[in-house]
């Protein structure tokens, strides 16, 4: 009885101290938007360039853009542009707007991972603890938080459709759960990969897992029409900019001067020699505040190649308790495969800080293994503590960052 009292006293204590960071972070989140200047992302040159009915861009906000026969492309895919019409089509290309929009994404993923955790049995407690986990204690608060840039409004803006994706192949809606796909993918190309993991969960248990039958072969066509059709869209996407469906542009992204700049001059897109690099920032390296001036006291900024999971978001470390199930396995594929191709790639999501962006690309499908881990019982008491201590932990690590990147106004 007095041992059950005093953990209930600690989770209430964890839960009160998460509330709080929670709020600074809410409220960091609100200041943001409020001043967000406009003319910083590069989707509302491309929402203009969609109005004008051109494939190409006036000028270039941020330097990911690719210089080809004298014009100026966004090498990204197209939806966030096509999102951001509407703002722009109201208040031209220095609109404001575009942190509302993340934040909106934001909420938007987290009513529905309330929505699969509670369908898949997970207790009230638990969902509470992986909501604020998701959306402070992992890159997706970082993505929210600068949607105003390219980048992070295309991360923002995949997340919720992968996720809306897994919510209907729960539903077991094939139709909508390819179309969310699709849609994602036209954000975030490696969102493709989740198809195999959507027709894997309207698999039924204790079916043999690799078995074909009439009724999967018509789950896999509902699906796949969707996602090709998105695929369609990507290559005229293509065919309209550069004459070729499968040219992306990337080649030609004007780097500007620095660290990006002199890889790929030297080494390109993709090389084993990024690999030491982004090992190290994707598991090891530590929170890193950086100290200059005489004698290093004063405070001058942040890494801005990032903080690793293990450190930024140590409660994903509970997916070692995942079940050994056909689906969680194919999860874990998805898992190694992106992280292991990635490692190869010349940016690891430079700018951030307190995050590693890139595990946005396969957190839907380990927020999917941990609904497993987290079903009502499935977990002993002191080992959901531990989960929430984690939890706490990371948000701290958000508020720590915030703050910093206030003091050196450096985000």
């Amino acid at each position: 009885m007095i041992e059950s009292v005093g953990a209930t006293r600690r989770e209430l204590l964890l839960f009160i101290a998460a509330i709080g960071a929670v709020g600074l972070l809410a409220a960091a989140l609100a200041l943001h938007m409020v001043m967000e200047t406009g003319g910083t992302n590069s989707f509302a040159l491309v929402a203009e360039s969609f109005l004008k009915g051109q494939p190409f861009v006036e000028r270039c906000f941020d330097g990911d853009c690719a210089r080809r026969g004298g014009h100026l492309y966004v090498v990204f895919p197209p939806l966030p542009g096509v999102v951001a019409m509407p703002l722009v089509a109201a208040f031209g290309v220095e609109a404001r707007g575009f942190t509302v929009i993340g934040l909106l994404a934001l909420a938007l993923s987290l009513l529905l991972w309330n929505r699969i955790f509670a369908r898949a049995g997970v207790g009230r407690d638990s969902r509470i603890w992986l909501l604020i986990a998701i959306a402070c204690a992992s890159p997706l608060f970082y993505v929210a938080f600068r949607s105003d840039k390219i980048w992070f409004f295309a991360q923002v803006l995949a997340f919720p459709l992968v996720t809306l994706a897994l919510h209907e192949a729960q539903a077991r809606r094939c139709v909508t759960a390819g179309l969310a796909i699709g849609l994602a993918f036209l954000c975030r190309q490696m969102s493709i990969f989740y198809a195999p993991i959507v027709l894997a969960m309207l698999f039924r248990p204790g079916e043999p897992f690799f078995a074909v039958t009439r009724e999967r072969l018509t789950w896999t066509l509902r699906i796949a029409l969707p996602v090709l059709a998105a695929l369609a869209a990507y290559f005229a996407y293509n065919i309209w900019r550069f004459g070729n469906p499968l040219d992306t542009g990337y080649n030609d992204i004007a780097f500007e001067p620095g660290m990006l700049l002199e890889r790929v001059t030297q080494y390109g897109l993709w090389n084993r020699a990024y690999l030491v690099f982004n090992a190290f920032y994707l598991f090891l390296q530590g929170f890193h505040a950086d100290f200059t001036g005489p004698g290093l006291i004063r405070l001058g900024g942040m890494d801005s190649a990032g903080t690793g999971i293990l450190a930024a978001s140590p409660w994903l470390l509970f997916l070692v308790f995942t079940p050994k199930r056909g689906l969680h396995a194919l999860g874990l594929g998805l898992i190694v495969g992106l992280s292991a191709v990635l490692l190869f790639y010349h940016s690891n999501g430079f700018s951030q800080y307190n995050t590693q962006r890139y595990i946005l690309d396969w957190l839907p499908v380990a927020l999917l293994m941990l609904a497993a881990v987290f079903r009502e019982g499935a977990l002993q008491p002191d080992a959901r503590l531990i989960f929430k201590v984690l939890v706490l932990w990371g948000v701290l690590l958000n508020v720590a960052t915030v703050g910093v990147l206030a003091l050196t106004h450096a985000a």
